[in-house]
């Protein structure tokens, strides 16, 4: 599905050499500061390129976070929070804030926004997979929803594990304020549950199933919306139409396939006000893409309107509201009701959640012998305006394009990850 997906930028960082010579006194010490540093710079080449496979980021996320986790947790006896957690500043940008960026010197914060960076990653990955040719096989369909459920489960482990321990709190609109880590998480769910509804579509499953996905995915857009209605809509207007638009898209599939459902129960007065009321939600999404791709703002421009799956919809709509109409005019002789039916609440199943994320367990370099070989007492005395001068200079990323199709696919649902 190509350009099927809004993608924010990935984040850049201040480089980070590890350089703590002064206090690391001893070769295993030292090895560790290295390892780190090439670790690191060997993530954020991975990261910075979505069509590489899952395997090489899994390799390097292992290296460098099992590495990190000295600084996180005391590799002696006593145990508890390492002596070295705040030994380094970091400095990132946020997605949305452009090239202004926010730095602490705690290694938790950089722990939070290289594991942000995964998420971006994991999210850019699956519309890699899903939107770079017209027949996706099953078992990539699968990775494309594997991939959308690590992305929200990364974005919900920051938000729930990470963020509070934290010494200073985020300030409003960076990625880590918890409204923009709620959005991130709730569209990455939303995402993994389209490939769920198109499934269901594809495979025949009976309308009230595909009524129900459709109905909850909506759901989700909207709470990722909504989780950003308190922020400066310069930041999130963009995006915010985008999760927008998806949620009058998946209304408008709930109300059509809620309306063949009622056709089949030969409720033909409730199924005409059903499909009724999916037109107006297709013309409101029809709008809201305009809208969308008139608006500025961060990140990839995505095309919904011109998928098939999109334009498919239209005409199931379409037709069975014709023929509810029809039978209605010749047999039922119901009358339309003024209330639209309730959608059903709940799908039985089917319905996508966040993969619980765990970091890679502490690297078997740590010991006490290595962890003794810093000693904090040799630091040397901040020279600020030094610091300032470092801390100033942050080399944009170059992304990699994201390989895109341009050819429609040959189901009978019209998405390809189905």
């Amino acid at each position: 599905m190509a350009h099927w997906f809004h993608r924010n930028p990935i984040k850049a960082t201040a480089a980070q050499n590890f350089d703590l010579r002064s206090i690391a006194s001893s070769g295993p010490a030292n090895k560790i500061c290295s390892d780190l540093r090439e670790a690191r710079s060997k993530l954020l080449d991975i990261v910075s390129n979505p069509n590489l496979e899952m395997s090489s980021l899994t390799s390097a996320v292992e290296s460098y976070f099992s590495l990190l986790q000295g600084f996180v947790e005391a590799c002696d006896e006593k145990g508890g929070e390492s002596k070295l957690r705040y030994s380094i500043k970091f400095k990132w940008t946020n997605t949305l804030l452009g090239y202004e960026a926010s730095s602490q010197q705690d290694v938790i914060f950089e722990m939070c926004h290289m594991l942000c960076n995964l998420g971006l990653w994991y999210s850019k990955h699956a519309a890699k997979l899903a939107g770079e040719k017209e027949d996706v096989s099953m078992d990539e369909a699968k990775e494309v929803h594997t991939c959308l459920r690590t992305a929200a489960g990364i974005f919900s482990y920051v938000k729930e594990n990470l963020v509070g321990k934290l010494l200073t709190s985020p300030e409003k609109g960076e990625d880590l304020d918890t409204r923009i880590l709620v959005a991130y998480m709730e569209q990455c769910t939303a995402e993994a549950q389209e490939v769920t509804v198109a499934r269901a579509v594809e495979m025949k499953h009976s309308s009230s199933l595909i009524s129900a996905l459709a109905n909850e995915t909506a759901k989700i857009f909207h709470r990722a919306d909504s989780s950003l209605t308190s922020v400066d809509v310069s930041l999130v207007g963009k995006w915010r139409k985008y999760l927008q638009l998806k949620y009058l898209f998946y209304m408008s599939y709930a109300h059509c396939f809620n309306g063949v459902t009622l056709l089949n129960k030969d409720k033909c007065g409730e199924s005409i006000k059903c499909l009724q009321e999916s037109e107006k939600f297709y013309e409101k999404a029809g709008s809201m893409c305009k809208d969308y791709a008139a608006t500025k703002g961060p990140g990839s421009t995505a095309k919904p309107a011109d998928h098939l799956f999109y334009k498919k919809l239209h005409a199931l709509v379409k037709r069975t509201l014709d023929k509810s109409t029809r039978e209605n005019g010749f047999i039922y002789f119901q009358k339309v009701p003024q209330e639209v039916p309730e959608l059903e609440d709940k799908a039985t199943y089917g319905l996508a959640a966040p993969q619980d994320y765990q970091l890679p367990g502490i690297h078997s370099s740590w010991n006490p012998n290595t962890y003794s070989g810093f000693d904090l007492s040799k630091a040397p005395k901040e020279d600020d305006a030094k610091d300032k001068k470092k801390e100033e200079e942050i080399k944009p990323i170059k992304e990699a394009d994201i390989a895109q199709t341009g050819k429609d696919p040959k189901n009978s649902s019209g998405c390809i990850v189905s």
